[in-house]
């Protein structure tokens, strides 16, 4: 062989390839042999776990919707429907959780507005908002303090509905040496034995106007109630209101749901809770 010729055997070979991402017994052949990389991550399983996700999601919104009492109705329809599928399986499994939300808060311990003490204060507010939000009305002694009478009268309509909240009150200057009566009504909210809120009279909310609807949006605010919780739909739809609550109504996931998963309640948009 001429010493000028060069070795055939190791030249590089020109392999044919039309598109080496393509998915072809070819290519699998020369990607086990190195000629060509690994074909990229493909995008398709990234991209169905995210839609699978978003919808779980509205699932779990949809039926967050669904009055709680309701959700037995809903569970008698559902268990005679012949679906084994991933979305009877996710509509079961959002049933029960909403039904274990539903009995802790039908279990919690409160319901009522508690008169406490300065001596109890420690006890009653401050290590009680350890387990659960605590409410404090610091209270006017006068009867001509609007705000104040209207407050109580809020706190006690309140209380039987979110009994998972602790709603106390206490005559201001008898909680604190002498606390200024112009300061009452004053709001001392606790959460996890810290003051997470201090108000002073009601102008954060509509003043003497101020009205339970203003009184829930303001603790949905706070992040003592969800801005979704069903104890706040319907609770002022026997009392006149300057706003027009928005027509929802909620589609189920299944013909029983989506026959009767719907609601004439003016509910209030959901920005208004946030």
């Amino acid at each position: 062989m001429n010493a000028g010729m060069p070795n055939m055997g190791d030249m590089p070979i020109q392999v044919p390839i039309d598109d080496p991402n393509a998915d072809t017994e070819w290519n699998d052949i020369l990607r086990a042999k190195g000629i060509i990389p690994e074909r990229p991550p493909s995008p398709t399983k990234a991209f169905e776990e995210a839609v699978q996700e978003a919808v779980q999601e509205a699932f779990k919104e949809r039926f967050d919707y669904v009055p709680t009492d309701r959700l037995a109705e809903l569970q008698e329809e559902f268990d005679d429907l012949d679906d084994d599928g991933e979305d009877a399986e996710l509509i079961a499994r959002i049933l029960a959780q909403r039904k274990a939300e539903m009995i802790a808060q039908q279990s919690a311990p409160h319901g009522m507005v508690y008169g406490i003490t300065k001596a109890d204060y420690a006890s009653d507010v401050t290590e009680a908002s350890k387990k659960y939000p605590v409410l404090l009305h610091l209270k006017s002694n006068n009867d001509a303090n609007v705000e104040s009478r209207l407050l109580t009268q809020l706190f006690r309509e309140a209380a039987p509905t979110f009994r998972d909240i602790k709603f106390c009150e206490i005559i201001g200057n008898k909680c604190i040496e002498n606390y200024p009566e112009s300061n009452c009504p004053t709001i001392l909210v606790y959460k996890d034995g810290e003051v997470l809120k201090n108000l002073i009279k009601l102008g954060e909310m509509r003043g003497t106007d101020t009205r339970i609807r203003d009184f829930q949006q303001w603790m949905v605010r706070l992040g003592l109630i969800g801005k979704k919780d069903q104890r706040l739909i319907g609770r002022d739809d026997d009392e006149d209101s300057d706003e027009d609550w928005e027509d929802k109504p909620r589609r189920g996931f299944t013909k029983q749901v989506r026959k009767q998963n719907r609601y004439d309640d003016d509910d209030d948009d959901d920005d208004d809770w946030e």
